[in-house]
């Protein structure tokens, strides 16, 4: 099968090449990919960013995101059929939707939101799993909390506004100029152009922050929150918590907990908490996820399609930063398996 991959760590390493089809386990659902988005993660892995945490072997078939059709299921898969339209984030460790196929655990898989295309569906899971994790799973954000959402108009971000506003809550973001009246007309109640004004001397009193930028932004987040508040950072610095969820070995949760450990004392010292958020694959999530996609309530955006030819240039243009939405790569066209 055809796929884009990595032969070793480094800036554009990628390459299209041929490898043999997926080997399908007891519990994996085999997906002929129709589309994928492209994650700054992406990029980050190929130029070995999480090496350490995540040791993945080459060749490496890159890609998270995905939007297809079930081809075959292990023996002991129950939930999915050939020919059911999926979408899925892959779980680490099994990543690799840039290509024709891939084998998912079905655990990681739910069926496609109905009223959307592939390339929409694609678009969907790592970022709408993000927004999910961080603003019901981990902030519990309710009705009438004030929550600020960083970079409104990003693959995360304009999810995460719109999501939000589902939960009933009041949202502000920062952006660019140009995108100042279409992350408003996603819902946010207070839009901070960051050219023109600092997010920390505008805002107060909120409950929520999604940190997705950089050491200076995090800290000043710090500054906007009420008493009891929680600043969730999906950009770092990782966490002790994370580092003994994830397995680490004790060298590695000891520099772990040295990279969060300014952020966090400062956070003590505000009266507010802080937490990291690295998203994992969840095909349950995905399913209350596509019940609010079919209810017109979270409407995917794509930017820009490319072809599966053309994906060393998708995840030049992801890298740059200006997309509005998800960038998205078409690896088959058609709704049925060939």
């Amino acid at each position: 099968m055809k796929a884009f991959l990595i032969d070793r760590y480094g800036r554009n390493s990628g390459r299209m090449g041929d490898l043999p089809a997926p080997e399908v386990g007891d519990h994996d659902v085999l997906v002929r990919v129709h589309a994928a988005s492209v994650n700054p993660l992406d990029s980050k892995i190929s130029q070995g960013e999480f090496k350490l945490i995540l040791p993945y072997s080459f060749p490496l078939v890159l890609g998270h995101d995905l939007a297809g059709v079930v081809v075959r299921v292990g023996s002991r898969v129950q939930q999915f059929k050939p020919g059911d339209e999926v979408y899925a984030r892959a779980p680490d460790g099994h990543i690799g939707t840039f290509a024709e196929q891939i084998a998912v655990n079905e655990n990681a898989l739910a069926m496609k939101p109905m009223n959307v295309s592939m390339e929409e569906a694609a678009a969907l899971p790592l970022a709408a799993l993000t927004a999910w994790q961080v603003l019901v799973e981990t902030a519990r954000l309710k009705k009438g909390q004030k929550v600020f959402i960083q970079a409104g108009s990003g693959g995360v971000g304009n999810l995460a506004i719109q999501l939000a506003k589902h939960l009933g809550a009041f949202v502000a973001t920062s952006t660019s100029t140009g995108n100042v009246p279409w992350v408003k007309a996603l819902g946010a109640d207070v839009v901070i152009d960051y050219k023109q004004q600092d997010f920390s001397s505008a805002l107060q009193d909120y409950d929520v922050v999604l940190n997705s930028l950089g050491a200076d932004e995090l800290e000043k987040s710090l500054k906007i929150l009420k008493p009891g508040g929680q600043l969730i950072s999906i950009s770092g610095p990782p966490t002790p918590q994370f580092a003994q969820a994830q397995g680490f070995s004790w060298p590695l949760r000891l520099i772990t907990g040295l990279l969060s450990s300014g952020i966090r004392r400062k956070a003590r010292r505000k009266g507010v908490s802080y937490a990291f958020v690295f998203m994992r694959a969840s095909g349950p999530q995905l399913r209350e996820i596509a019940t609010l996609v079919e209810s017109g309530n979270l409407k995917p955006v794509v930017d820009r399609s490319f072809p599966f030819d053309a994906t060393a240039e998708a995840l030049d243009y992801v890298e740059q930063g200006r997309s509005k939405g998800k960038v998205v790569i078409k690896v088959h066209s058609g709704m049925a398996d060939e």
